[in-house]
């Protein structure tokens, strides 16, 4: 047993050395690898097989790389605005989304971020709190707030966007410029589609949702 042990480290390390050919390497390196080789065996029909359970293999695969995605962007957003003492993660998203805009209603700000109402009027409470949103009513309508980036707000974005610069780089990994292209592609086509199911049809049940998926398929 042990011998067959031995010489399965030996192939994963022969695989390893002829991936990394040409590079210094190094036992963490060689950590990273096998972590990402089991990961890459990690699929959903694993578990369909396991649990008898009917699972769209595709679509599965491709919404947990997406959730994936997004905690590790959230991780290295994080990092990036760890010397910031105005700003936290979301909060920076909607100084991004906002500085587009002369003004927004808070309810417009919290759409654009598709958070929920609470969520979002939070952020914008510690924003305005932090002198980087100021408030005022609506001359159309009494009953919304309007909010806009104020000048500190605008100093601080444009600083945090250095590093911002940087994480999105990194979240690229090594993909090619026409990897980009395409990934950003595809990604605007479904973020278009589910900005349509948020902004009209997210008080509608799970089944009602999947027909306009399968209508367009």
């Amino acid at each position: 047993m042990k011998l067959n042990l031995i010489i399965d480290i030996l192939k994963e390390i022969d695989s390893f050395e002829k991936i990394r050919s040409g590079n210094l390497l190094s036992l963490e390196d060689f950590r990273l690898h096998l972590n990402q080789q089991a990961y890459e065996k990690e699929t959903p029909q694993n578990l369909s097989e396991k649990f008898e359970l009917q699972v769209f293999d595709l679509e599965n695969e491709i919404a947990k790389q997406v959730i994936m995605l997004g905690r590790y962007s959230k991780q290295l957003l994080k990092k990036s605005l760890a010397e910031s003492r105005d700003l936290i993660n979301e909060d920076f998203t909607y100084l991004f989304r906002l500085m587009d805009y002369p003004s927004l209603t808070k309810m417009q700000l919290i759409e654009k971020n598709a958070h929920e109402k609470q969520t979002g009027i939070e952020i914008i409470k510690r924003l305005v709190k932090n002198n980087l949103l100021s408030e005022t009513p609506d001359e159309h309508d009494k009953r919304s707030t309007r909010v806009s980036v104020t000048e500190k707000g605008k100093a601080v974005f444009l600083e945090s966007m250095k590093d911002i610069t940087v994480v999105s780089k990194i979240m690229c990994g090594k993909l090619t410029f026409e990897e980009k292209e395409n990934l950003l592609n595809s990604l605007k086509k479904l973020n278009t589609f589910h900005h349509t199911v948020y902004t009209k049809f997210r008080n509608e049940e799970l089944s009602e949702i999947l027909k306009m998926v399968e209508y367009a398929g």
